[in-house]
């Protein structure tokens, strides 16, 4: 594997074609970011990985300074599944200049859950993706699903800036007890660890909760007149904003503090309608929580 450290250093391994599979990390790989990085591989492109901590995704407040840097081990692992290039730029590299050119995520997508709780966090993101973008000039980029709503921004970013890469999303890795594998999983004490598949556990009884709701809207709706089905539907949103609370406050009395557990739809992340609950395999379920001090993020699809 090589490793750069320059973007001009970069376009002479990528040589020409500079036509390749790329991974963006912010680095302490573990198995979720390895799996990425498989999947990059099959597309038949060489693999580009990059790691960089972006200080422009993190608020003041947040652990910017504290993030766990691991390049040594990080480079073994990349070793280990193939990878060919690794791009590890230093902030002046990245950032020579003051970056007051920012890619402004929409209202309705960069502004709500993790946007609501991180003002500013997915402009962060999306300007970030959209230098190292610049920089690889990838065919194929690989994001995880477990950070869904930062998979849907770049998404939106690529087809609306008509960018000529394909995003491919990857499964959430988790662990045997169903804890989605995180870097920040590593911030938990061992009493702190074992609580933390409860989040994954909340996400599991919401989702079963609105695809039961979704389930007795169908058979009812097949008996009623439209009007009376109308009114049905309106109930059964009104169940699901109640099952979201009990959600938050079973989670809180277990010593969690929840940002937020909703069901949204996949395609934009908006509250759903009574005929998106109809239809659950349209949906997800997202949640965000701190346990101690260390924030964690999940998401189920159903």
């Amino acid at each position: 594997m090589q490793v750069v450290r320059t973007a001009s250093e970069l376009r002479t391994a990528l040589g020409a074609s500079r036509s390749a599979a790329f991974v963006p990390t912010m680095g302490n790989l573990h198995e979720g970011h390895l799996s990425l990085m498989r999947l990059g591989k099959t597309s038949g492109q060489p693999l580009v990985a990059s790691i960089f901590v972006n200080r422009l995704q993190f608020a003041p407040h947040e652990d910017f300074g504290s993030y766990p840097r691991t390049f040594e081990a990080d480079c073994e692992k990349l070793r280990a599944v193939g990878c060919d290039l690794l791009f590890a730029p230093d902030e002046r590299e990245l950032y020579p200049v003051e970056q007051t050119f920012r890619v402004a995520t929409p209202h309705g997508l960069g502004d709500i859950l993790e946007g609501e709780f991180r003002p500013g966090f997915f402009e962060g993101v999306a300007t970030v993706v959209l230098k190292l973008f610049g920089c690889v000039q990838p065919a194929v980029a690989v994001f995880g699903k477990k950070d869904y709503q930062q998979l849907m921004v770049v998404r939106r970013m690529v087809e609306q800036f008509n960018l000529p890469i394909a995003i491919v999303p990857g499964a959430t890795m988790r662990e045997a007890d169903g804890l989605a594998m995180s870097s920040r999983n590593g911030y938990l004490d061992a009493a702190e660890r074992a609580e933390a598949p409860a989040l994954a556990r909340a996400l599991q009884a919401l989702a079963r909760r609105a695809a039961e709701l979704g389930g007795e809207l169908a058979d009812e709706c097949r008996r009623l007149a439209p009007q009376a089905a109308e009114a049905v539907g309106e109930r059964t949103l009104r169940a699901l904003a109640q099952a979201e609370r009990d959600a938050l406050a079973a989670l809180g009395e277990r010593g969690w503090k929840p940002d937020y557990l909703v069901v949204r739809r996949r395609a934009d992340l908006a509250r759903p309608q009574a005929a998106d609950l109809a239809t659950p395999e349209s949906l997800v379920a997202l949640g965000a929580a701190r346990l101690g001090t260390t924030r964690l993020i999940d998401n189920l699809e159903f």
